[in-house]
């Protein structure tokens, strides 16, 4: 079994390991970010009022926001000489958020991303196909040198020309591959159409992340891909790719709390909730250099459950995220995740597992209208119907009335990364 010593401490070690870290972070946050040291005064407190792991509850949050705020270098708690290398994220709502590493934090990634990579049962020798896009956004080039770290070959396709993907996995013999769940979908999907058996290939284990995805849409791809498929969590603001994974018990993502500190809070009241409640994850960066971040609110909802895995992995786990605060729907009074959707879809007959979800105005409401594809197989003159058992089948599942309407094989837009799930027209 491949661990890391550090996975299999006891609590009180892991407590002891945070408490020590936690302090030399918010130390470097108050003494090197002018936003940090403003916003720990303006709360009234100071490094030294830490004395246990609670005690962070009276510590101010960190929201995107103050990323965008202090654009380009405010948040660095180092010059920009001292950096390494740049991240960013796309910036379609606004300024891109800006993340650095020092060389340490690049190691320190490497390592945490190889950590990851083993959990989900990557091995040395593995051949990765990586499909996660290169550049600026973090996916690409985190699990590129997670997967070297590990002792793995790397393939670094990047995104696109799904084609060229399927001949590469075969040509190589790709043994994991590395993307968003989305795309792995449309790997199998151009797979089958070119009659592409990679069932039958090499492929063994897929490492996924960067997008919410379903119990459901996990079992359409290992049929579909004759892969296990893993979940991982990241986000550039915390560090990209190795935050947290699954592992082989698929039973939840071991955090690994040597690094950062997790906690979940109401997102009402912003209070610290008991471990295994449900709420939005805050995490604070223990390790960083570079960008050390202080309760940031990841918007996430999930839960994170200190029980005992069967793995024997002693950090916590954060349960599959089912969504994002500020991505929740609240259609005619029912809160809606596209997670939620999406389960009610996949493996449902007749249909396809590509949608978006189209949200309107129709006087003083919202409306939710479902876009699906319908099976090559399904015959015209039973779309109505069809659409008709969908939208019957939302109502009873998730409580939503809203319109479904089957688009041809081919009609919903495929996504090359991260999937855009709804289309909002409100504001058009």
């Amino acid at each position: 079994m491949f661990q890391a010593a550090q996975e299999t401490m006891s609590r009180d070690e892991l407590t002891q390991v945070q408490l020590r870290r936690l302090a030399a972070t918010l130390r470097l946050a108050y003494d090197n970010v002018p936003h940090h040291r403003k916003a720990f005064d303006a709360k009234g407190v100071r490094p030294e009022d830490l004395r246990q792991l609670s005690d962070l509850r009276h510590f101010p949050f960190t929201v995107k926001t103050d990323l965008r705020d202090n654009y380009p270098y405010g948040m660095l708690a180092v010059k920009r000489e001292q950096l390494t290398r740049i991240h960013a994220s796309s910036g379609t709502t606004g300024k891109p958020t800006v993340v650095g590493y020092t060389q340490g934090d690049l190691d320190t990634w490497a390592d945490l991303a190889a950590r990851t990579m083993a959990a989900a049962g990557v091995r040395p020798g593995d051949l990765v196909h990586n499909a996660y896009g290169y550049g600026l956004f973090t996916g690409g080039l985190g699990f590129h040198y997670g997967a070297e770290r590990l002792g793995c070959t790397v393939t670094p396709m990047s995104g696109g020309n799904t084609e060229k993907q399927i001949s590469v996995i075969q040509d190589l013999g790709a043994t994991v591959l590395a993307c968003t769940p989305s795309y792995a979908l449309n790997i199998a999907e151009v797979a089958e159409k070119e009659g592409v058996d990679l069932v039958g290939g090499l492929l063994r284990v897929a490492v996924f992340g960067a997008e919410p995805w379903s119990e459901g849409m996990r079992a359409e791809i290992d049929r579909r891909l004759g892969l296990r498929a893993q979940d991982t969590y990241g986000l550039s603001e915390i560090m990209g790719p190795g935050v947290a994974a699954e592992c082989g018990e698929r039973d939840g993502l071991h955090g690994w709390e040597d690094h950062f500190l997790f906690e979940v809070v109401d997102p009402a009241t912003l209070e610290p909730l008991p471990p295994g409640e449900t709420g939005e994850l805050v995490i604070t960066t223990l390790t960083k250099q570079a960008l050390p971040m202080v309760r940031y609110r990841t918007r996430d909802i999930t839960r994170f459950d200190l029980t005992p895995c069967r793995c024997g992995r002693t950090h916590g786990r954060l349960m599959r995220i089912t969504g994002r605060s500020d991505d929740m729907l609240i259609i005619r009074g029912v809160n809606v995740y596209p997670s939620q959707v999406e389960s009610v879809l996949v493996g449902f007959s007749g249909i396809e597992p590509h949608y978006q979800l189209v949200v309107s105005r129709q006087g003083a409401l919202d409306h939710l209208t479902v876009e699906v594809e319908a099976d090559p197989l399904l015959a015209d003159d039973v779309y109505v119907s069809t659409a008709a058992d969908v939208r019957h089948h939302i109502k009873s599942m998730i409580g939503v009335t809203c319109d479904v309407i089957l688009q041809p094989p081919g009609g919903i837009p495929r996504s090359l990364g991260k999937a855009v799930r709804v289309k909002d027209l409100r504001k058009q």
